[in-house]
């Protein structure tokens, strides 16, 4: 599938993204763990949060759903999950395949991971690493990479682990380890990452520690079903915020948008540049801060991104690209390797998608220098990475020539509908398929 997209637009009216992706697997993954029946509302129906399901139904849980974001999971307790008949396939989703690695971990029988082309390219080593610490084995093809091979019936201990770079996905495989290990677990973080996995644990009722940015829990505990009401992904919802913001005339309101302290790296970016952003209704579900965002034209600036919003930024980033390309000045971005190994290396990925409309920029080992200009048009490779599909298809809204963006099936992984709810907002986008 590709999109093709008109020059030109306006955004305007209101909308609620999908659910929070990171939330929704995590809902899955401590419900199933859980005792009771936990059910869940707002579930991201995207293909990586399915993925999740998917793993969790080859191991023995009985789940009901997704059906209009509604989920129903009765949970097996900690030591109750089965032998999976096969490997279990995490498509394109990172971080299925890095959590899971942790709770796979401490279980009793042998388990296999593995993912679609793009997933089985991606580094799992530094999960790798600190679970073999903690007593695991673990096997991995050559570099590191998925299919993944871990052996059951494993004693994990407690270790005390420093992150040798800020992962919420890294801390949270160690934590879930952790669960089943004797003693206690902690991780030191060298900057705040997205705290979704310690907020739900409390939520189930285990508890977590945080001292000074040491989080540590101890093994051998109990989940306890719980209600999770889902917020919508503020991953998502950055593409709007972006779009809104460049296009002359825009007024946009976002609803029910997730707001944790740890994710809103995109908000402090765009109000650094200028973006005229107001939150509105802020209240807690769930544990997790809840607000509705107006978003309004605004001429933006060119920063120098500072150091510490990166972390709290780093899936946004493709977005904030697109921002930074319509902005007056330059803009800087240092500190953000970890955009190398996503879905694609996005900073590549990026630069040669800005280079193509016309936007000059300069690739850095940790960033990119973008300098604002004038977007022209023309012929967009994704990457299969849907990141960047949904970021070049706003950049259309200020580009003089139309603009064809290939290769975009894997949006259905975190945005379900996104090309029919940004045409319903002013986008000129229509998707064919190839």
């Amino acid at each position: 599938m590709e999109f093709q997209l008109l020059p030109g637009g306006v955004i305007s009216g209101e909308a609620r993204v999908p659910g929070d992706k990171s939330i929704s697997h995590r809902s899955i993954m401590l419900g199933a763990l859980a005792e009771g029946t936990t059910r869940v509302s707002g579930f991201l129906e995207g293909e990586d949060a399915l993925a999740t399901v998917a793993a969790f139904r080859a191991m023995g849980v009985d789940i009901e759903g997704p059906e209009g974001g509604e989920v129903s999971i009765q949970g097996v307790g900690l030591h109750g999950l089965k032998p999976p008949a096969e490997a279990l396939d995490m498509g394109n989703s990172g971080t299925s395949m890095r959590l899971l690695s942790g709770l796979l971990a401490g279980q009793g029988f042998d388990s296999e991971l593995t993912g679609d082309v793009s997933l089985c390219k991606r580094p799992m080593g530094r999960v790798i690493d600190p679970l073999r610490h903690m007593g695991a084995q673990v096997e991995s093809a050559q570099g590191g990479t998925p299919p993944l091979h871990i052996m059951g019936g494993q004693a994990l201990r407690g270790i005390h682990y420093d992150l040798p770079m800020a992962s919420a996905q890294v801390k949270s495989c160690v934590l879930l380890a952790g669960l089943y290990a004797s003693g206690d677990t902690s991780v030191t973080e060298p900057a705040p990452t997205r705290d979704h996995t310690e907020r739900m644990l409390r939520g189930f009722g285990y508890e977590v520690r945080n001292e000074q940015g040491v989080i540590s829990l101890r093994g051998g505990g109990r989940l306890q079903a719980t209600a999770i009401d889902v917020p919508a992904d503020i991953s998502s919802a950055a593409f709007f915020l972006v779009a809104a913001s460049i296009a002359p005339g825009s007024d946009l309101l976002l609803t029910h948008v997730g707001v944790n302290p740890t994710r809103i790296g995109v908000l402090n970016i765009l109000r650094l540049m200028g973006a005229d952003l107001t939150l509105k209704n802020e209240r807690e579900v769930g544990g997790e801060p809840v607000a509705d965002i107006r978003v309004r034209y605004a001429p933006l600036q060119g920063i120098d991104i500072p150091l510490d919003q990166v972390p709290l930024a780093i899936d946004e980033f493709p977005a904030l690209f697109i921002a930074a390309a319509c902005a007056s000045g330059r803009t800087v971005l240092r500190g953000a390797e970890e955009l190398r190994v996503k879905e694609s290396d996005r900073i590549a990925a990026m630069a040669a998608g800005l280079t193509t409309l016309g936007i000059t920029n300069e690739v850095l080992d940790d960033g990119i220098v973008i300098h604002g200009g004038t977007l022209g048009g023309g012929i967009i490779n994704t990457y299969h990475d849907h990141r960047i599909a949904m970021s070049f298809a706003i950049a259309a809204l200020r580009a003089t020539e139309e603009i064809r963006v290939l290769d975009c099936d894997h949006v259905s992984t975190s945005f379900p509908g996104f090309d029919a709810l940004a045409r319903g907002l002013g986008l000129q986008i229509s998707a064919r398929v190839d």
